[in-house]
């Protein structure tokens, strides 16, 4: 079976393309599975049924996994089986007709404008990495762009002058408007930090480490927690929280939900809806609190 794992895996990585961290996240998956295959002396993949996945995926559950880790285990389980049956070394497919165990979908963690102002407060610009944090937490604020996305904008997707950047998804554009703050931020930084940061006058990266090189995701992370403890904010917040509170932020002030999924960069606007039920809960909050009767 080690031998079909690779195959798979081979698979994934040169007809699916998928990323480094999918390609880890379904090899993981699925080498638990054969390892409980054989544990239950189930050496042949070919001897699995139905009731095996089931009893596999229950395993997990005994096991205290949560339900969004059984739904992605069976969905790596499932790729697996839809390639082995493609490639006739099974006759049928266990897993076609099982369905996914429903996850609750958990309500992002947003910060109150408060704490967005604090956060924002926290960069200051007396050298060239607190201008350029500065830069980044406005901009990210301004636009609602993903942390993926900033840290691949380029100094010819963002125009000054006429207060937009662009965002490139594939074969997507979003223009994206940001507020003059934000412009100004970006401005101090391109004058005053940027070109010291560079060290080679071609580097295109909008936003570079102290070695001149594009920022990396990780490294975004630890500027995040770093001013989130200085602003003493308790909450977990990640890369994307100020994402998040962009949208609802928007929403609490009237802004449509089609503008914010295209804002967004959502292909369904399924996925922008869960900011409609966090302005919900917030009415509903501010109610319980406000009405004499409530």
């Amino acid at each position: 079976m080690e031998a079909l794992v690779e195959n798979f895996m081979n698979f994934l990585e040169k007809d699916k393309r998928l990323s480094l961290n999918t390609l880890q996240s379904y090899r993981r998956d699925i080498e638990q599975y054969i390892q409980y295959l054989q544990e239950i002396k189930l050496n042949n993949i070919s001897n699995t049924n139905k009731t095996t996945v089931i009893t596999y995926l229950l395993h997990l559950k005994k096991k205290g996994r949560a339900t969004s880790t059984i739904s992605r285990n069976l969905a790596s389980i499932r790729s697996l089986y839809q390639y082995i049956a493609k490639n006739k070394i099974i006759d049928h497919d266990p897993t076609s007709d099982l369905e996914s165990p429903k996850v609750e979908k958990k309500l992002p963690q947003i910060l109150s404008t408060h704490e967005v102002e604090l956060l924002l407060e926290q960069p200051k610009c007396i050298d060239l990495k607190g201008y350029r944090d500065k830069a980044m937490l406005e901009l990210l604020y301004a636009s609602g762009i993903r942390v993926s996305e900033l840290i691949s904008l380029n100094i010819d997707e963002i125009n000054l002058e006429m207060g937009f950047i662009k965002c490139n998804k594939g074969s997507r554009e979003r223009v994206i408007p940001i507020y003059p703050i934000a412009v100004n931020a970006v401005q101090e930084y391109m004058n005053k930090a940027r070109g010291l940061l560079i060290q080679n006058k071609d580097e295109k990266a909008l936003f570079v480490n102290v070695n001149g090189k594009r920022l990396t995701r990780q490294g975004f992370w630890k500027i995040i927690k770093q001013y989130k403890s200085q602003a003493k904010i308790n909450k977990d917040i990640t890369p994307h929280t100020l994402r998040h509170s962009f949208a609802a932020h928007l929403l609490e002030n009237g802004a449509d939900l089609r503008s914010i999924q295209e804002m967004l960069g959502h292909s369904d606007i399924s996925s922008t809806q869960i900011y409609a039920q966090i302005a919900k809960n917030k009415i509903k909050e501010v109610y319980k609190k406000t009405h004499p009767r409530a």
